[in-house]
C-alpha cells in the first residue's frame, strides 16, 4: 500500500477549506432536504483534502499544485 503523498499546493488547500466553510454554511442556512445533504458531502471532501493536503482525484488525473523543487 502506497502513501498518500501531498498533491495540493497552499492556495489550493486554502481555497478548498474556504468554499468548504461556505458550503457548510449554505446547507445550513440556505437550503433543506437532499440539496443539504449534498452541500454537506463536498463540504466534507474539501475540508479533508485540504486539511490533509492530498486529493485522490489529482493522483488518478495526474495533478499536483505543489511547486516544483
Amino acid at each position: 500500500m502506497s502513501q498518500m503523498k501531498v498533491n495540493e499546493g497552499t492556495v489550493d488547500r486554502v481555497i478548498r477549506v474556504i468554499v468548504g466553510v461556505v458550503l457548510v454554511a449554505a446547507a445550513y442556512f440556505a437550503t433543506t432536504g437532499v440539496w443539504s445533504i449534498v452541500l454537506y458531502v463536498v463540504a466534507a471532501i474539501l475540508l479533508i483534502t485540504g486539511a490533509v493536503g492530498f486529493c485522490p482525484l489529482y493522483t488518478l488525473l495526474g495533478i499536483s499544485t505543489t511547486k516544483k523543487a
